[in-house]
């Protein structure tokens, strides 16, 4: 059936959860019927898409916290990305964190309340340098807490991930970004195929896989289509959704931003493809969703909290306020479920942009 004959009944939305939490898999004609749903459907849309996530994760929100623990000077060119040493924003490079640094970062990440914490490095790859860093402080962050490990360090080799869970590391980031069809219109120094290769190590080696992408990079729909599939055919532990916040000196600076409710589309339409996945709001989502924030989490069960990194981003108390409104409640380490307290986390430090030298 193709989407133009799919019937523009608001029930159908009803009958397409049920089939999802069923164990149905959602068509791609489905699939893009989500994403072309008019406006006086949305919030049948969301709330099909809120069923399959209530039956899965109930009312419970995971957050998470970046660290980017090393900033700038990156190699790649992906025209989205200011940590390009090809673009013009931003200039220099900072050395890679300390391990005492980032293990003070994780702490801030348990006072927030996260569930998990990710390094990230601006990089092609882990040198050996980043990962010994990296793994040390893995290492020592689990001996004081339960709480989850992330890393995000670019292109893996099988013994760089084996080293990785070895120390620790309980799941590893590598988004695809879009279509592999698209994907050379945006990067040119890899291949996306590269990237599935990386998340399949990852795999191989124990770690959960975090992989996702962006929208608003000036793809089309069937990108996005190929995108949600994708990563239903990796069968990848989590789902990411960033919507592009277009960065000044890169190539991607005059792009415009999707529409709130486009972003909230997206999110369903991956919701309902991807029905037991964690599925987060990550990078943009205070600058495209606006007022439409709290709305998000109906289809998504995470989020990113106290910034990204190198965009600023909402505070943890302004997180935590934002998730009690909306009547959900927050999963720390261990599946504990408590009530958010903006009051509790108000002293948390908020985000921060990474400080780069100026090039001359």
């Amino acid at each position: 059936m193709t989407p133009s004959a799919l019937p523009r009944d608001p029930a159908r939305w009803v009958a397409l959860a049920a089939r999802a939490i069923a164990g149905e898999p959602t068509t791609r004609d489905e699939a893009r019927a989500v994403l072309d749903a008019p406006a006086a459907e949305l919030l049948a849309v969301l709330d099909a898409a809120y069923q399959v996530r209530r039956h899965h994760w109930g009312h419970r929100v995971l957050l998470h916290v970046l660290d980017n623990a090393k900033a700038g000077a990156c190699p790649e060119d992906c025209g989205f990305c200011s940590q390009s040493s090809r673009h013009g924003s931003p200039a220099g490079e900072a050395p890679i964190k300390s391990a005492d640094e980032l293990v003070e970062g994780a702490r801030r990440a348990v006072a927030a309340q996260a569930r998990r914490y990710c390094m990230v490095t601006a990089t092609r790859g882990p040198s050996q340098r980043d990962l010994d860093v990296i793994c040390e402080a893995a290492r020592r962050i689990k001996a004081e807490s339960d709480l989850e490990l992330c890393a995000s360090l670019g292109l893996l080799t099988e013994a760089k991930a084996r080293r990785l869970r070895e120390a620790g590391v309980d799941r590893f980031n590598h988004n695809l970004e879009t279509s592999e069809r698209h994907y050379d219109q945006i990067v040119t120094t890899h291949r996306w195929a590269d990237r599935v290769e990386t998340v399949k190590l990852a795999r191989d080696a124990g770690m959960q896989t975090c992989v996702g992408g962006i929208v608003g990079l000036g793809e089309h729909q069937d990108d996005l289509l190929d995108l949600a599939f994708a990563l239903r055919d990796l069968d990848v532990d989590s789902v990411p959704v960033n919507f592009l916040d277009p960065r000044p000196g890169t190539p991607l600076a005059g792009q415009t931003k999707v529409s709130p409710t486009f972003a909230l589309r997206a999110l369903c339409m991956f919701r309902l493809v991807h029905p037991r996945t964690d599925l987060r709001i990550a990078g943009g989502r205070e600058v495209v969703l606006r007022s439409l924030g709290a709305m998000a989490l109906w289809p998504a069960n995470s989020l990113f909290t106290q910034g990204y990194l190198t965009t600023l981003g909402a505070t943890p108390a302004a997180d935590h306020q934002m998730i009690l409104d909306a009547g959900f409640t927050i999963e720390l380490p261990g599946g504990v479920e408590v009530a958010p307290d903006p009051v509790a986390v108000a002293a948390v430090p908020g985000p921060r942009k990474p400080t780069l030298p100026v090039v001359s």
